[in-house]
């Protein structure tokens, strides 16, 4: 007797491996975004650190829809805690625990979209039947690890994530809008916070804190700044990342109190951005939020290259010196080139965009 054919199914299962940080994160989802537009049946898992679970998932989602919009799956994996203890029995058993939840969805592919060896080892913990990576990755002994090698051509490194992720799929894609979760619990909290703290009238976040010292302009700046915005009319909000973030004291200290420091969750982050009228910060993961969710924005660069890291599909103003170079070192001090954007430049930058919201759209 013969056996019924089996209908070949062409749905795919697909891992992607973005741990961290924020900005990295947000940099991955428009490529994730596009090959979920292009394949809404696949299913998609993402492995990212507990602290930025927010930007994929509310809180008490289950499946996919507006509390988690882009993936099906999402696993944790605190890397930063393993690094403190990386041989106890709690650590080798959570990575034991996690290699084996994702080894269970048996993935087709996985898409390393973070180019470190951390990174590598749990896309290859994953055992999926084909582990992509870039040719080049930030640490150079992941591609080790790589079943398959992508050369990127790219500037832009949401582009970069659009080649990298399409090359191994086997698709063209191209950045898409990406949407973030819909937390309701702090979209109601943030709308309280607002009406407490601004009374109605719009605002500006300023995020002044970046991953290293290099790239933060000067607090005492970002006070100066608040103080002219809050005499043009507008409620200034910083971002902090508790109640004593040191950084942000300092601005609201140099605003003459004009300005009102904001610590909060990554939820409450989220909804505060999407409510902000402009955004000003450095290369830092809120800018790169604010971009995502099609806020205007004053980019403040030194170190880095706005040309690879810059705000990418919205309006904005970078802010650059031509005495800046690309420059990756985690130094402390801001980088000379930052010290020559004066606080004239930003509030000037800011006033154009808070008037017309006309400006170069970049990607």
């Amino acid at each position: 007797m013969q056996e019924p054919r089996q209908e070949k199914s062409d749905k795919k299962r697909v891992l992607i491996v973005r741990i961290g940080a924020m900005g990295d994160v947000l940099h991955a989802m428009p490529a994730v975004t596009a090959l979920r537009e292009a394949h809404p049946d696949w299913q998609i898992g993402w492995v990212i650190e507990p602290r930025w679970l927010p930007l994929l998932k509310a809180a008490g989602s289950l499946r996919r829809g507006s509390g988690m919009p882009l993936v099906d799956h999402v696993y944790l994996a605190p890397t930063r805690k393993w690094k403190r203890r990386p041989f106890s029995v709690e650590t080798l058993g959570a990575i034991r625990s996690l290699a084996r939840d994702l080894r269970e969805r048996h993935f087709d592919l996985c898409v390393d979209m973070q180019g470190s060896i951390r990174s590598a080892v749990i896309g290859r913990l994953a055992g999926a039947k084909k582990f992509a990576g870039p040719a080049e990755p930030r640490e150079r002994e992941a591609r080790w690890l790589y079943g398959e090698s992508v050369e990127l051509t790219a500037r832009h490194v949401i582009e970069q994530g659009c080649e990298l992720l399409g090359t191994a799929a086997g698709e063209r894609l191209l950045p898409a809008k990406l949407v973030l979760p819909v937390d309701a619990t702090a979209e109601r909290e943030c709308d309280t916070l607002l009406e407490r703290i601004a009374a109605g009238r719009q605002f500006v976040m300023i995020a002044p804190s970046a991953g290293w010292g290099a790239k933060e302009w000067l607090p005492e700046r970002y006070g100066l700044v608040a103080r002219a915005l809050a005499e043009a009319g507008f409620a200034v909000l910083v971002n902090a990342s508790s109640a004593e973030d040191a950084q942000a004291l300092a601005v609201v200290e140099a605003s003459g109190g004009r300005a009102v420091a904001v610590p909060g969750s990554m939820a409450h982050l989220v909804a505060l951005v999407r409510r902000a009228r402009l955004v000003i910060a450095g290369d830092t993961g809120p800018l790169h939020l604010a971009a995502a969710l099609g806020r205007p924005v004053v980019a403040i660069f030194g170190p880095t290259d706005p040309g690879r890291n810059g705000p990418y599909g919205t309006v904005a103003r970078v802010l650059r010196s031509s005495s800046s170079t690309t420059d990756h070192s985690r130094h402390a001090a801001p980088e000379t080139g930052m010290l020559e954007i004066k606080a004239g430049d930003v509030v000037a930058a800011a006033m154009e965009l808070l008037k017309t919201e006309q400006g170069k759209v970049v990607g």
